[in-house]
């Protein structure tokens, strides 16, 4: 049975930071998509950020226009854990933030348009920006 886990969320003022986690167990294999997505109540979930786990060059991760810069993701040493590292957030980056994965399968930038790749969910992890 997969199950993603998610801690690290909370309340920031803007230009604060935050690191979110994704725990994963269950998978057979290191070598999966997995990132973040988010969502607004009444919006769709968009993709924040993506990284292949089984590989720790470049070009193995991939971010939304409106986060570049300010968010980093990475992986843990063992391929099984992937964080974000939020900074200078904005009041436009609250939402809930949703951990996800695709087991063996390469990431790719089209994947941050839509959700209907991922396989496996995280239960969320509220962040909320404001003054």
């Amino acid at each position: 049975q997969v199950t993603l886990a998610e801690s690290g969320g909370g309340s920031v003022q803007p230009g604060g930071s935050l690191k979110l986690s994704c725990e994963a167990s269950g998978y057979k294999y290191n070598t999966n998509c997995m990132g973040w997505f988010r969502q607004t109540p009444g919006q769709e979930r968009e993709g924040v950020a993506l990284i292949y786990t089984g590989y720790t060059g470049e070009g193995s991760t991939y971010y939304a226009d409106s986060v570049k810069g300010r968010f980093a993701i990475s992986r843990g040493d063992a391929g099984n854990a992937v964080y974000l590292q939020m900074n200078s957030l904005k009041p436009e980056d609250t939402g809930m933030y949703y951990c996800a994965a695709r087991p063996v399968y390469l990431c790719a930038p089209a994947y941050l348009a839509t959700a209907h790749w991922v396989t496996d969910w995280g239960q969320g992890t509220q962040v909320t920006v404001s003054s």
